[in-house]
C-alpha cells in the first residue's frame, strides 16, 4: 500500500506494515520532551502512576526555557522540580543555564531529533522537528507523563496535506517565515486541523535548514498535527557530526493519497506581516508599512537561529535603532549566541542599539524580559500574536521575519528592508 512520509513513520513505530488516516495506533517513542511550564505538571502526573523510573533516561529531554533564567519565585520552584527529577531519574538530556537554549532550537542542534523519529513534546511547537524528516507533535502534560513512563503514546493517524512550492526565484528577503505565514493566510488557523502538513517542491529544497525549522515550527498555527519535510542532502549536511545515532529516512510514495494538494510559486509570495490577533491575518509588508510600533523582538524557537541574527545584523549594520524603539534580541541557544559573537553579529546589534539576552522564550508567551503595556505594539519574529500574547490584553503583536523586524526597528514603524538599505 502507498503511504505518505508521516504514515510510514507512524506505521514503523507501531510495528505495522501499513496505516491509514483515522486509524488508532499505539507507537513507540524515540524522544519525549518538556519545558519548565509543562514539565512540572507531567512530573506530578508521573508520580501518580507509581512508576519508579522513566522508560529510558536517554530518551527524555527536559529544558527550562520559558521562564528561565527564573523570572520569580514560582518559576524558580518549577525549574527546581525539573532539576530534582532529572537528577533522581539520571536523565541525560537536561539543559539549564549555561548550556541551555530554547528547546526547539536546542534539541536539533544537539543532534537529538533525527529523520524517521517519532517525538512527542509537551509544547505545541514540537512540530519544529519535522524539518529533519521526523514525526513530531505536541501533546498534553498527562500524555507526556505516560510517554515518560511507558515509552509509548497513542495516535490517530492524520490525513496528509501536500503543499508544493515551485521555483527558486524568491523575492528579496523572503524566506521560510514568509512562506508559512502566506500559507496560513490562505488556509486559516484551522485549515490543517489534525492533519499532517507536508512541504515539498523546488522552493522548499532551496531553503536552508534554519528556514525549514521556521516553516515546520508554525505548522501548529494552521492547526496541524505535524509539519514535515523529507530529508535531503541539506538535512544530511546539517546532521553530519551532530546526529547521536544512525537513523532511517522515509519518503512519500509517488502515488500516496493526500486529502488536499496545493501549489504555490515562490516568486508570487511577498514579505509577509501577520496583523493582530491571529497568524492568519496576513498582508504584504507594503500593506503594513507605516504602522508605528514600540518594541521589536527578534528571536524565539521560530526565528532565533544564526541565520536570523545574521539577517538582522545585515540590515542594522551601520545604522541606529529608532530612539523610541526597544529592540530585543534572543539567540536560540548558547551556541548560536557564541557563533554570533564570533561573527561580529552581536557587536553589530549592540552598536545599533539592541539589547541582547541570554537564550529564553521570554516575551514570546508574555513570560518576561519584554512585556507590553496597555496600548503598545510590537513587531516580532515569534509565532503567535493572540490577544494578550506578549503582555496587556490591549497590546498588539505583528509577526514578520527578521529582516522586516530589523528594518522596522530602524524606522520606528513597520517597514520593508529596502526602505532602510
Amino acid at each position: 500500500m502507498s503511504m505518505t512520509i508521516t504514515e510510514k513513520i507512524l506505521a514503523k513505530h507501531a510495528g505495522l506494515d501499513e496505516v491509514v488516516p483515522g486509524q488508532l495506533i499505539t507507537a513507540k517513542l524515540d524522544l519525549v520532551l518538556a519545558n519548565d511550564v509543562t514539565g512540572p505538571v507531567a512530573i506530578r502526573e508521573f508520580a501518580k502512576f507509581g512508576t519508579e523510573n522513566v522508560f529510558d533516561p536517554h530518551k527524555v529531554a527536559l529544558v527550562p526555557d520559558h521562564f528561565a533564567p527564573n523570572k520569580d519565585i514560582s518559576s524558580a520552584e518549577q525549574c527546581k522540580m525539573m532539576r530534582d527529577f532529572a537528577r533522581s531519574q539520571q536523565i541525560e538530556h537536561y539543559f539549564e543555564i549555561g548550556k541551555m537554549g530554547i528547546e526547539h532550537c536546542l534539541l536539533p542542534e544537539q543532534g537529538l531529533t533525527l529523520p524517521g523519529d517519532l517525538i512527542i513534546g509537551a509544547d505545541s511547537h514540537t512540530c519544529t522537528y519535522g524539518a529533519v524528516g521526523a514525526f513530531a507533535t505536541g501533546v498534553g502534560s498527562t500524555d507526556l507523563a505516560a510517554g515518560m513512563a511507558t515509552g509509548e503514546a497513542w495516535f490517530r493517524v492524520p490525513e496528509s496535506m501536500k503543499f508544493v512550492f515551485h521555483g527558486t526565484d524568491f523575492q528579496n528577503y523572503v524566506g521560510g517565515k514568509d512562506l508559512i505565514l502566506f500559507l496560513i493566510g490562505k488556509i486559516g488557523v484551522d485549515g490543517a486541523r489534525y492533519r499532517a502538513m507536508e512541504f515539498t517542491g523546488d522552493g522548499i529544497a532551496a531553503l536552508s535548514m534554519d528556514n525549514r525549522f521556521t516553516m515546520c515550527n508554525m505548522a501548529i498555527e494552521a492547526g496541524a498535527k505535524n509539519g514535515i519535510i523529507a530529508p535531503d542532502e541539506k538535512t544530511f549536511a546539517y546532521l553530519e557530526g551532530r546526529a547521536r545515532r544512525s537513523y532511517p529516512c522515509y519518503y512519500s510514495d509517488d502515488d500516496a493519497q493526500y486529502v488536499e494538494v496545493q501549489d504555490f510559486n515562490v516568486a508570487d509570495i511577498p514579505l509577509q506581516v501577520a496583523f493582530p490577533h491571529l497568524p492568519e491575518n496576513t498582508k504584504s509588508v507594503q500593506e503594513a508599512s507605516g504602522i508605528k510600533v514600540d518594541q521589536v523582538v527578534i528571536g524565539s524557537c521560530t526565528n532565533g537561529r544564526l541565520e536570523d541574527l545574521r539577517m538582522a545584523a545585515n540590515i542594522l549594520r551601520g545604522k541606529k535603532v529608532h530612539p523610541e524603539i526597544r529592540l530585543l534580541i534572543f539567540p536560540g541557544t548558547q551556541t548560536i549566541y557564541r557563533d554570533a559573537m564570533k561573527e561580529g553579529i552581536i557587536d553589530t546589534l549592540i552598536e545599533a542599539g539592541a539589547a541582547v539576552s541570554t537564550p529564553t522564550c521570554g516575551p514570546c508567551l508574555g513570560g518576561h524580559m519584554g512585556i507590553l503595556a496597555k496600548g503598545e505594539r510590537a513587531i516580532s519574529t515569534t509565532n503567535r500574536n493572540f490577544v494578550g500574547r506578549m503582555g496587556h490584553v490591549e497590546s498588539e503583536v505583528y509577526l514578520a521575519n527578521p529582516a522586516v523586524a530589523a528594518a522596522s526597528a530602524i524606522k520606528g514603524q513597520i517597514a520593508h528592508p529596502e526602505e532602510v538599505s
